[in-house]
């Protein structure tokens, strides 16, 4: 039975949904007996690679395909796409598949296309004037280095070393296609020719092996992990249906870079932890890892969870498009991927009529109400603290600072009585308590758990820590893998929690995070909470999503402030890198609200009206620091027929630009993106910093910078970013300005 693999498609037109209908057809014949005549499978006279076909999908339409066919395999057909009659004879004379001879991986190569580098009028812009030696050269890059030694094609490594700067390889990189262009995007981000090499999976023979039989050759040439940057094996007709009537499935949900392969494929002794920066593909790669964990074995138990409802959602949403037959349940513990956000999992296990339940609250709280059915009220803190937080100093009477000891402290070491707390170890606490302030804090916590066992709730963090006690009592483990995204948002009882659900084992947790976008909580180390991932751990630092100008500048918001991964080990930025480029960001100061309000209106406008085909208006993404502001940015935006919609909780409609807060942004990306009031007022915002010690306000502090960062790296193409007055203070030193 032939094999379709799914090649390159940016040289083949566009087309429409009949057309692609019966695409997927003759590919569906062709997988069933490639001899029907019906087909029409026919070589093409004098083309430069004899294993070129054209087949026939109607009187107008030819798909063009290679044949690969070793002396001991089934055929194997490496399917293009489809063009009219003439075109597609035409396309198939100049199309080569050939084995690279220097690191054996499979390229699809066109005989008259050479690459023609393009240098944006922005580039001119962005950078000083061009230095007198060549950014490779600079870097000590040679041709047979990069030829020799690591298998760029020639024109490519001449075009390299004639660039004067990284963006402008970045910018050469765009326009070649497969692993050539990421080898040049990590060379441009500084990496060694080795670095590459070991990252791509490529081994450079010393002497040429003889091959006996080519086609044998090739095919295994299409297995290597950087050829899969451009060839996808289609493994049934579902997928081959999807691929072909989906016009963005090749973006990201076949081609993996060799190393997100890796992590989605691979098994390890225990858990695991793959941090990255902002749009480096961390999510991409967790689900294909829970895909790939399904397809192993269709009886496990998977448990797919992040920090909250609307990113679960938008991952549940996204896996079933990744994959419509993989099993989902909505219950924890059956067969199949189960999505929820961690707090909505716990409550499961809360709700689930366990008979230990009243056993597992006492083990947490101490003696109440096993009643824990409700949600704690948001403003249960402040209460507590105005009825007995009377003895307390001034910059402990903070619900921040009750909120961040309780989760850090008190609940994780399962804490019930002041005894205990007098005892107890903080470690990582900015603010020293001695035993008087500890017994006053006492005071407040005992009076907010008396309050809330009369309500019969429980808050986040206690209901995670209760179901987590309630699964290690019983001994119950509803699910064989737990994958985590966006992990360094999670609270110690979170992760008790989702250590409870599997048994310490292979492929028990798989952690997605990165330190620079903490935006809720505080430093955790996983290794308190029974999570050991000592020697398993790894970086992603290619950017896909965020141009190189917009995240030079983003990553400047971090300067000045240490990052701890959630191993407490030093996280930096130096050696992220991007795969694209664009326009610098713009900062636009303004003299009062009114002024900003109509520049807002000025830029939005203006973006609406340079929409390109298959662009919709939510594709533009206005970001503000509160609901408040956002509703009443809104507001203002239509007083000045500038449409516009504010989404909070729900997902995201087409047809109007979007105001969401940063927060809501997280997990988001927009082709444009107006970062709207970062100034000295709101950002950071002065009722976060209320009433805190200075230990205390540094932590805060930290998540401010970490959400200016989140908010600037949601834009794919444009970055703006517009404030009334005085700047933030949060705003690097320097940038680019215009009125």
């Amino acid at each position: 039975m032939p094999q379709i693999i799914l090649g390159p498609q940016q040289h083949a037109p566009q087309v429409d949904g009949s057309v692609k209908g019966k695409a997927y057809k003759f590919l569906e014949k062709l997988t069933e007996d490639d001899t029907l005549p019906g087909l029409h499978i026919e070589p093409i006279v004098h083309a430069t690679d004899s294993r070129v076909r054209t087949g026939r999908v109607d009187d107008f339409w030819r798909a063009v395909l290679f044949k690969v066919q070793g002396q001991e395999q089934e055929a194997i057909y490496v399917y293009l796409g489809v063009w009219p009659h003439d075109a597609a004879s035409d396309f198939a004379m100049k199309a080569q598949l050939k084995v690279n001879p220097v690191n054996g991986i499979a390229e699809l190569l066109l005989a008259d296309a050479p690459v023609i580098p393009t240098v944006p009028d922005y580039a001119a812009v962005a950078e000083p004037a061009t230095p007198a030696e060549p950014f490779f050269r600079r870097l000590g890059l040679t041709f047979e280095a990069l030829v020799d030694n690591l298998g760029l094609d020639n024109e490519v490594a001449e075009l390299a070393l004639e660039c004067n700067e990284a963006e402008d390889i970045v910018e050469l990189a765009s326009l070649v296609t497969g692993w050539q262009g990421v080898a040049l995007i990590d060379l441009s981000a500084g990496r060694s020719i080795e670095a590459v090499k070991e990252t791509l999976a490529i081994e450079v023979e010393d002497e040429p092996t003889l091959v006996e039989d080519p086609d044998a050759a090739l095919a295994a040439a299409l297995h290597h992990p950087a050829a899969r940057l451009q060839f996808a094996f289609i493994e049934d007709n579902d997928e081959l249906r999807r691929a072909i009537e989906d016009a963005d499935f090749a973006a990201w949900r076949v081609f993996l870079h060799p190393e997100q392969r890796k992590y989605a494929e691979r098994s390890w002794k225990g858990s695991f932890r793959l941090s990255g920066g902002a749009g480096t593909g961390k999510t991409v790669v967790l689900l294909h890892r829970a895909r790939n964990l399904a397809r192993k074995n269709p009886d496990a138990r998977i448990v797919l969870t992040t920090y909250n409802k609307t990113l679960a959602d938008a991952l549940l949403r996204d896996l079933k498009i990744l994959d419509p037959t993989l099993s989902i349940t909505d219950k924890l513990g059956e067969v199949g991927i189960f999505v929820r956000g961690v707090d909505s999992a716990a409550r499961t296990v809360l709700q689930s009529g366990s008979p230990i339940l009243e056993s597992a609250v006492e083990q947490v709280l101490g003696s109440r109400t096993s009643q824990v059915g409700k949600v704690t009220d948001r403003n249960a803190w402040r209460d507590a603290i105005a009825s007995d937080g009377g003895a307390l100093a001034a910059d402990l009477k903070s619900p921040a600072f009750f909120q961040s000891e309780y989760e850090l402290v008190v609940l994780p070491n399962r804490v019930r009585t002041l005894e205990e707390y007098a005892k107890v170890r903080r470690p990582g606490r900015g603010v020293p308590l001695d035993r008087k302030a500890r017994a006053n804090v006492w005071a407040v916590i005992n009076s907010y758990r008396l309050n809330a066992g009369i309500q019969g709730s429980a808050d986040f963090a206690e209901a995670a820590a209760i179901a987590a006690e309630v699964l290690n009592l019983s001994g119950s483990r509803p699910a064989d893998h737990v994958l985590v995204d966006e992990g360094q948002d999670l609270s110690p009882t979170h992760w008790q929690f989702l250590r409870a659900l599997a048994d310490e084992g292979p492929d028990d947790l798989f952690i997605a995070e990165d330190s620079h976008q903490r935006i809720y909580g505080n430093r955790v180390v996983l290794g308190r909470y029974g999570i050991k991932i000592v020697g398993r751990s790894q970086r992603l630092r290619l950017n896909y999503r965020t141009t190189a100008q917009n995240l030079r500048y983003a990553v400047s918001v971090l300067t000045g402030t240490e990052f701890v991964d959630l191993e407490e080990g030093a996280e930096d930025t130096s050696d992220y890198r991007s795969a694209r480029v664009g326009p610098v960001p713009r900062l636009l100061p303004t003299a009062n609200l009114t002024e900003e309000l109509e520049q807002a209106a000025v830029v939005v406008g203006t973006w609406l009206k340079e929409l390109k085909d298959g662009e919709g208006p939510e594709t533009i993404g206005i970001l503000v620091r509160t609901e408040k502001a956002g509703e009443q940015l809104v507001r203002a935006l239509d007083e000045r027929q500038v449409p516009s919609r504010f989404v909070s909780d729900k997902a995201v409609p087409a047809g109007k630009p979007v105001v969401m807060t940063m927060h809501r942004a997280k997990g988001m990306e927009f082709a444009r993106v107006l970062i709207f009031g970062v100034d000295s007022s709101a950002l950071p915002a002065q009722f976060a910093l209320k009433n805190l010690a200075d230990a205390e306000k540094a932590e805060v502090l930290q998540r401010e910078k970490s959400l200016l960062y989140v908010a600037a790296t949601r834009a794919r193409d444009e970055l703006v970013l517009l404030w009334a007055g005085d700047p933030s203070e949060l705003l690097p030193a320097t940038g680019p300005k215009s009125g």
